[in-house]
């Protein structure tokens, strides 16, 4: 084990570190900037926009992101009533004098999952979101290819906005979806971000994917983990996020919703999707370091800036099994260190330090 005192910065580094080796870039870790900190994006909870007082209870939740559906969780004939039950809540909210209680989420924490393209529900509910000032995410279900994607950025277009640019989240939901991962995540809206859209994440949509491909979905989740793998490596290779699947089994089971999560966090995904608000705590705990990841984090970041001092590029890190083992650290793992600490830091976590 590290002896390390907890306080809340690490030391300064030598001036002969290089700046960069405490700097992390903002697609490292999944966040964003809201009033000068950053955000984390690490829970989706999903809110039926058929319901009322589900909407009303969505204002109380500490969910890093708030998807207000018009899909699946609405019957074909709410579709209309949906819509505009959740456009007047949204703009009705931002524009109301409310308590900190009752107020709505910031524009950064908010999406919509509307119909896909396929449907004729789709142009509709992309129109209606394009209304909405405090909607900046739209959860695209359904995105099989890049025409998909099209699809949509040509509604955008067409419809306009001048409320900023919009997130766009693409659902790998079938076969084909993943066959296509790769074009999918490097897409770009030939209308530019400000007016087609900018896609900032993939997302597992794994009971679509079973019911498509007839793979059988356990509790073990081994089939599902070329899926998982491949949609999760393919974000970070474009710099987005790599959202994970929902929890099949019981959602109630807190044990096993937190070790989904910890097996979606060791695969590389950045955030996972909640069906109900009793599992967001569970899953923003499990998307951040460890207290022992922190601590050997720290001391590798404060070796490493010894070993530039005396320009080494490499040390041997006590493993603290009792034997003297040690492991060997250098650049890759320097780099492994740094986002570990802008992850912790990011979720307001306390950092240590070595004496």
């Amino acid at each position: 084990m590290y002896t390390l005192s907890i306080l809340s910065n690490l030391p300064k580094l030598s001036r002969s570190v290089p700046v960069a080796a405490l700097r992390l870039q903002s697609r490292q870790f999944s966040a964003i900037q809201e009033n000068g900190k950053n955000q984390l994006r690490r829970s989706y909870l999903y809110v039926p926009a058929s319901s009322e007082h589900m909407l009303q209870k969505s204002l109380t939740t500490n969910s890093d992101i708030i998807i207000y559906d018009l899909e699946d969780s609405v019957a074909p004939l709410d579709k209309e009533d949906a819509r505009e039950r959740l456009a007047g809540f949204l703009t009705v909210r931002s524009l109301a004098k409310t308590t900190p209680t009752d107020k709505l989420p910031s524009p950064s924490r908010i999406a919509v999952r509307i119909n896909s393209p396929q449907t004729p529900f789709f142009e509709r509910d992309i129109v209606r979101a394009l209304t909405i000032p405090s909607v900046r995410t739209l959860i695209l279900p359904k995105i099989n290819s890049t025409d998909d994607l099209e699809t949509v950025t040509d509604a955008m277009e067409a419809y306009g906005r001048s409320h900023g640019i919009i997130n766009l989240v693409a659902s790998i939901e079938s076969a084909r979806a993943l066959h296509n991962v790769g074009e999918i995540a490097r897409w770009e809206s030939v209308y530019g971000q400000e007016k087609g859209g900018k896609l900032a994440a993939l997302l597992f949509a794994a009971e679509d994917y079973c019911a498509d491909t007839s793979v059988i979905r356990t509790a073990s989740r081994q089939e599902l983990l070329y899926a998982r793998s491949k949609i999760a490596i393919t974000a970070k290779a474009f710099g987005l996020d790599a959202i994970d699947m929902q929890v099949c089994v019981n959602y109630r089971d807190t044990d096993y919703l937190k070790d989904e999560s910890a097996d979606g966090r060791r695969l590389g995904f950045s955030g996972k999707q909640a069906i109900h608000p009793a599992q967001v705590d569970v899953i923003q705990s499990t998307f951040v370091p460890t207290e022992q990841e922190i601590l050997r984090a720290a001391n590798i970041l404060h070796m490493m800036a010894q070993a530039h001092g005396a320009q080494k590029g490499a040390i041997g890190l006590d493993i603290g099994d009792d034997k003297g083992g040690k492991e060997m650290v250098d650049a890759p793992m320097l780099k492994q260190a740094e986002k570990t600490v802008e992850l912790a830091r990011a979720a307001g976590l306390p950092i240590p330090t070595v004496p």
